[in-house]
């Protein structure tokens, strides 16, 4: 396969100098487009992203739980590459370990001093609780089924129809050999763009809040030249990282994200309020099931507040954004899983890690401000990345535990970047495993400027701001994409119905001929044939399925 860059490359790259050009230039002028992009957005299909992230979540449960869910991304009886603690570890610190660091105790803490749409008043037990029911929404069931539909698509496509891991691809069964063409190298521009904007989102957050950590611990001022040269060493660290090989880097990074961020876990919940802290999860979990519905649909026509926007239509956008490159280094990482072990854990499992991690660290913040006075809502106002710290400062110990967030908070940072520099060399090297160190390095660059663009350009409202406008088209696509799935997985269906009916008929004429023969021992190899047929129609196992 000719894997040299093309059309894709070339035209994403041309896109984002563009942008990265106008930010670097005129920052004020990107940002003021970028505003009026995001009031168009949410004023005219802010209801779309709520439907059509709870349908994603629909989707992936409903494949998960039916027939499909026996399906092996890989050939029968494939073995999965990675072991299953080490694949949960990867997906976790590609996913969102970035954004549950920022937002552990930011969220909490925000929905506390200003409750959504005035349901409580602000700072009292009842905003308590709705500041901890909304952020374990957000960080729930919804976000994360925006990436494992992406990376079943993908997964799909490349392990068990044996072609490249393009986004693209997962639209053949729609547009057959049109995804070759034009249309394809549009998906494709679309899926770089959006992941890159993702990313950089990402690579924002990680900075502010690295910012405030080194504010914390040490003589450092809070400001966007800081920030740019933070971002300026983190990248030299991923960049050499992306030159290393798939299971070396991202991979044992990745372990050691989740052995440290397990300690500070454990440490913060045994440390702080325990008995709150297990007393608010059980309560929260409680207010998420009996709510999901409500919050998964609401909107405010009748207030013009704008509380959804901000919050829920950020994630979901965020989320999407995210979603072609997180899907696709979880696609990567998963050959050999099954639909249903899939599904579960990528939906399952990091959303028990992530009810664990707001309990425990949002609930200690609720905790030292409601009975201890801490002033945390204060310092959220203020700098809204500074409260993680200024929470951490109340424990035991926590110059030390300080000290090993932030190396956490760069770990993930870093683990993020990396993973994306191989999704977007995959998505514009025709799908390549292993897309060239050349490919890594100059899309880790793209990242970064785009990143610093971002934060000269307003900061964490411009990194929201284009989340939402950057996820709007792929959330379309998203939308084809799962029915072009299921067609997909109809399509095996029959094939295996078919090839069961031949093989029972195959079955019944070789008895009936054997009958026929009116011998006493039937020929040696009749009987092999047909106890190889009896077994496969108990067993009911299908033929790999080919590309149509």
């Amino acid at each position: 396969m000719n894997n040299r860059p093309g059309w894709v490359f070339y035209t994403s790259l041309i896109l984002l100098a563009a942008f990265v050009g106008l930010g670097a230039t005129n920052p004020e002028q990107l940002s003021a487009w970028a505003g009026v992009g995001l009031q168009f957005t949410t004023e005219h299909f802010g209801w779309l992203y709520l439907f059509a992230t709870s349908g994603f979540l629909l989707f992936c449960i409903g494949i998960a739980s039916s027939d499909y869910g026996h399906i092996r991304l890989g050939v029968e009886g494939e073995a999965a590459e990675f072991p299953y603690l080490t694949w949960l570890g990867m997906i976790f610190s590609a996913g969102m370990g970035v954004g549950l660091v920022f937002w552990a105790v930011a969220e909490p803490m925000s929905h506390f001093v200003s409750p959504p749409f005035g349901e409580a008043e602000p700072r009292s037990p009842q905003a308590a609780g709705a500041a901890m029911r909304y952020s374990l929404f957000h960080w729930g069931f919804h976000q994360w089924a925006n990436f494992a539909l992406v990376g079943l698509s993908i997964a799909y496509v490349r392990f068990r129809m044996q072609r490249p891991g393009l986004i693209s691809e997962t639209f053949r069964p729609l547009l057959g050999d049109r995804v070759d063409g034009a249309g394809g190298h549009l998906i494709n521009i679309l899926a770089v763009i959006s992941t890159v904007f993702g990313v950089a989102t990402t690579l924002g957050l990680g900075v502010i809040q690295i910012n405030s950590g080194l504010v914390s611990v040490g003589d450092v001022v809070f400001g966007t030249t800081q920030q740019l040269m933070i971002l300026g060493g983190i990248s030299m660290i991923f960049l050499v990282c992306a030159l290393t090989p798939l299971e070396s880097g991202v991979r044992y990074i990745s372990d050691l994200n989740m052995l440290l961020a397990g300690a500070l876990l454990v440490f913060v919940f045994f440390a702080g309020p325990t008995d709150f802290i297990t007393a608010a999860m059980t309560n929260a979990i409680g207010d998420y099931f009996g709510n999901i519905m409500g919050m998964s649909l609401v909107m405010t026509p009748y207030t013009g507040d704008d509380w959804v926007q901000r919050w829920t239509i950020f994630y979901w956008a965020w989320g999407l954004s995210w979603a072609p490159f997180v899907g696709s280094f979880i696609a990567r990482i998963s050959r050999g899983r099954t639909i249903r072990e899939f599904v579960m854990g990528v939906i399952g499992m990091p959303v028990l890690l992530s009810v664990l991690w707001f309990s425990t660290f949002g609930g200690s913040a609720l905790y030292f401000e409601l009975f201890e006075g801490a002033a945390l809502g204060d310092a959220v106002v203020q700098e809204m990345s500074s409260a993680l710290f200024a929470t951490l400062a109340l424990l035991p110990g926590a110059d030390i535990i300080s000290i090993l967030m932030l190396v956490l908070i760069i770990l993930f940072v870093i683990t993020s970047a990396n993973s994306a520099t191989f999704v977007l060399g995959m998505f514009t090297s025709k799908g390549v495993l292993t897309p060239s160190r050349w490919s890594r390095v100059t899309w880790g660059v793209i990242q970064v400027l785009v990143a610093g663009v971002l934060l000269l350009s307003g900061g964490l409202a411009a990194l929201q701001t284009i989340s939402i406008v950057a996820a709007f088209p792929f959330m379309i696509l998203m939308i084809f994409m799962a029915t072009s799935l299921l067609r997909s997985l109809r399509t095996e269906r029959r094939q295996q119905e078919l090839h069961e009916a031949m093989t029972r008929e195959r079955l019944l004429r070789l008895l009936d001929s054997s009958d026929h023969l009116g011998e006493p021992e039937r020929p040696t190899e009749l009987d092999e044939l047909r106890e190889e047929l009896i077994e496969q129609v108990s067993q009911g196992e299908p033929e790999p399925p080919r590309p149509e």
